[in-house]
């Protein structure tokens, strides 16, 4: 059953939701809450015990009181047991690990030399479930050879080579996969060789640059294994999805049957969209009113929540958010004469120690805790049912990441409340006022792109360091291009056997060698070069930032925040890749401005561009874009702009895809745009769209960039452009093209709908402007949208 198929406003009933937004609208009587829906309560569906588990692990199982598996579970273990590839898309804690568990330990107790390795995108997740097969491989006999363990950065050395030679179920993340094991797959030659199982968990997460780089590395696992003599059997277990079995194919490059019926039981569960409301007499740039932020709205939320007696977590953005978040709740509380309440909120976010972690898991799972303040750490495979209530402070980046985040209420039955709180951006309103978008459509498709030639380029040459390429094998990833690429450079030879890789060239230090092709490539993207952030009061270094992103984020004067804690860049040094950061605690904040130019590498290819009507070519092309940070804007506790303050920082170079359209000015003039409003329309156009194509491809604004002119060089008409914000190019500029009348048309939506007078966050606006949010036209944005929402329509031939 789709969402949409079980929300069903009029005849379904939840008294807990309806009593518990009855409190939140009397708490909050100058929000509004824009739409509410109630999703039918589905009861748990069971299937027999498969013949072939472990005896001994099925009776542990049932003393458990797990007396029989769910539906999705037996069906993803059979898959699995007969040797096919399979995902199991279901929701949230619905049970999805037993259906890995089964398999691999009942094969593994059945051949005593048999291996499984198990891949987690977090380490929070890793852990849980690292700790979930050591309970059951102590408790049930025959189990006892196999050794769970963890293989990751936190692994003390003196314990890998134990790890390395006798675990035979290693919990590890693909970064490390990527560098460890398959960068020094001759020490691991004996887990490779025994290789039955590889569990990708959590695969939706899998996306942009770092599910392309996941992509490859996963081939690159399945080559060297296969080189070994084994050929594993791969489980992969997702969020439900639009297409689980086609995004686990393109992850794998292997066939993968899907399993999506989920048995597990859930509550009635009341989906509610909320708008903070405006702050008094606050004006953001250029006049803008300012709505209360949706994580002070969250905090107050919560506290209204568990006054009412309802356990409820609230999802925030950034790790100081949760810890800010929290904290409000706790002064909500105190005001509101209920301090032993306000004693029982917490936060939680990556950074903390694991049994602090896991003390307050138990915590909020057994009730001593009635609120916690999370970001997505708890938003993946963490089993804490048994909630009330979960509250969004805005929304999560995708639909799949949203419907995780609902999921967590109401697992074990009991009605539910999930409160979507927007932010003061286009994509938040958007959603909260068509709620169709969120509720009545499927999940998105992840977007990336395993082919891109600047993601490929790395690991083609990983492979070849770790074993010769064949013909076959380079055809095989569409790596042709490539390869020829790094013999040019001299990376690559060609022998009798296959493609070797060689030393670089001498004097060449710009090129990667034998020794150092893993560790030059960062599956997380960006340029690969770290900038260290040092804190100058004690010399401890508290974090990194990718070089491409460092003149923007740690720039002079920039304000940092790290683990609750915060303070001011005094120095960044890109040639020694340092910031140096004091502690202080600014009554202010800060935001890069920068100028961006644009421009188009060769001519679009035949399938490429489209004239959808007289006037309007849109366009998939690659670009070149150059960035320059040139200051940056002081912003006040209130919103408002305190100063503006110059730089002079380097340029930075990105060659990536972008979706481009142009319009002729007499289409233009034709909209009722005169030629001195066209920059002002096309500068909002472009932010809004900017802010509205992670509603089609599974991207944050922060992934994307654009650039509007009135008159582009390479065109010669008003052109805007919208680009991925990685080399290469990460996915999302090909879906917009792809669906560029549906995106036009929701961006028009979301621009017109807004009451604003002259342009808002909300609409056109961007937190990430480098020019400032000047110029900004909303009366012409709406009529250039308008237009084009019309001329596309009905399509025109491709050009």
């Amino acid at each position: 059953m789709s969402f949409s198929d079980a929300i069903d406003g009029a005849d379904q009933r939840n008294p807990l939701g309806e009593e518990l937004l009855t409190a939140a609208d009397r708490r909050f009587p100058e929000s509004r809450r824009t739409h509410t829906a109630t999703l039918a309560p589905q009861p748990a569906r069971h299937a027999d015990w498969p013949e072939w588990i472990l005896p001994g692990l099925r009776d542990h199982l049932r003393e458990r009181g797990v007396e029989r598996p769910y539906l999705h579970q037996v069906e993803c273990a059979e898959h699995a047991w007969a040797g096919r590839d399979v995902v199991v898309a279901t929701g949230t804690s619905s049970g999805k690990s037993l259906g890995y568990q089964l398999p691999i330990l009942s094969r593994l107790a059945a051949d005593p030399k048999a291996c499984a390795l198990y891949l987690t995108p977090t380490k929070a997740l890793g852990s849980d479930q690292l700790l979930a097969a050591s309970e059951l491989t102590a408790a049930v006999p025959g189990l006892g050879g196999i050794h769970p363990a963890p293989y990751d950065g936190d692994t003390p050395t003196e314990a890998r080579a134990g790890i390395r030679e006798s675990s035979r179920l290693v919990f590890t993340n693909p970064d490390m996969l990527h560098v460890s094991v398959l960068g020094n797959h001759q020490r691991w030659a004996r887990l490779l060789r025994r290789l039955q199982f590889i569990v990708v968990d959590e695969c939706h997460t899998y996306r942009g640059v770092f599910g392309a780089n996941v992509a490859l590395t996963l081939r690159r696992l399945l080559r060297l294994a296969a080189r070994y003599g084994a050929h594993p059997t791969i489980i992969l277990a997702s969020a439900t999805s639009a297409d689980p079995a086609e995004h686990a194919s393109r992850l794998t490059g292997r066939d993968v049957v899907a399993v999506t019926d989920d048995g597990a039981p859930t509550g009635a569960r009341t989906v509610a969209l909320w708008e903070p409301g405006f702050l008094d007499g606050v004006e953001g740039e250029n006049g803008a009113p300012v709505r209360r932020a949706a994580t002070t709205e969250a905090a107050g939320l919560m506290a209204t929540l568990v006054v009412e007696g309802a356990r409820t977590l609230t999802f925030v953005r950034s790790r100081q958010s949760a810890e800010t978040v929290a904290m409000r709740t706790q002064e909500d509380l105190i005001g509101m004469g209920r301090r032993d309440f306000a004693a029982r909120i917490a936060s939680y976010r990556a950074g903390y120690l694991a049994e602090d972690r896991r003390k307050l898991e138990r915590m909020l799972d057994d009730g001593s805790l009635l609120g916690v303040a999370t970001t997505n750490a708890l938003e993946l495979g963490v089993d804490v049912g048994g909630l009330d209530a979960v509250v969004t402070a805005g929304f999560p980046g995708t639909v799949a990441s949203f419907w995780q985040q609902a999921g967590r209420a109401g697992r074990r039955g009991q009605g539910s409340l999930v409160v979507l709180v927007a932010r003061d951006e286009p994509m938040d309103t958007y959603l909260v006022n068509h709620p169709e978008a969120l509720l009545g459509r499927p999940v998105e498709r992840s977007v990336f792109d395993p082919t891109n030639p600047y993601v490929l380029r790395g690991h083609v040459y990983c492979a070849a360091v770790e074993h010769p390429l064949s013909e076959a094998e380079v055809e095989a990833v569409g790596a042709g291009e490539v390869v020829a690429e790094l013999a040019d450079a001299g990376l690559l030879r060609k022998r009798p056997t296959g493609w070797f890789a060689v030393p670089r060239p001498a004097g060449v230090d710009e090129l990667p060698t034998p020794e150092s092709a893993h560790a030059a490539v960062s599956l997380r993207g960006g340029s690969g070069e770290e900038v260290m952030i040092v804190d100058v009061s004690d010399g401890r270094l508290l974090g990194t930032v990718d070089a491409g992103r460092a003149p923007a984020q740690v720039h002079p004067g920039a304000v940092y925040l790290h683990q609750g804690a915060s303070y001011v860049v005094d120095e960044l040094d890109l040639e020694d890749y340092v910031a140096l950061v004091r502690p202080e605690v600014p009554e202010f904040t800060t935001t890069a401005r920068s100028v961006t130019d644009i421009r188009m590498l060769g001519r679009p290819g035949e399938d490429e561009l489209v004239n959808y009507s007289p006037g309007l070519w849109v366009a998939n092309v690659e670009v070149e874009v150059t960035d320059q940070v040139v200051g940056y804007v002081v912003r006040l506790a209130d919103g408002s702009v305190g100063d503006v303050v110059a730089l002079d920082m380097p340029q930075q170079r990105l060659v990536t895809r972008a979706v481009a359209y142009t319009l002729d000015p007499l289409a233009l003039a034709a909209m009722g745009v005169d030629a001195a409003d066209v920059p002002g329309a096309l500068h909002a156009a472009e932010h809004a769209a900017i802010g509205l194509l992670p509603l089609l491809a599974t991207c944050d604004r922060w992934d994307i960039g654009g650039v509007s002119t009135a008159l582009h060089q390479d065109t010669g008409l008003p052109t805007v452009f919208v680009y991925d914000g990685h080399p290469g190019g990460a996915g999302f500029a090909d879906e917009g093209f792809a669906r560029f009348p549906e995106w036009v048309e929701a961006t028009f939506e979301a621009v017109r709908s807004c009451p604003c007078e002259s342009g808002c966050p909300s609409c056109v606006q961007s937190p990430k402007c480098g020019n400032g949010n000047n110029p900004l036209s909303k009366d012409g944005a709406v009529k250039v949208l308008g237009a084009l929402t019309t001329m596309t329509q009905a399509p025109g031939p491709r050009t």
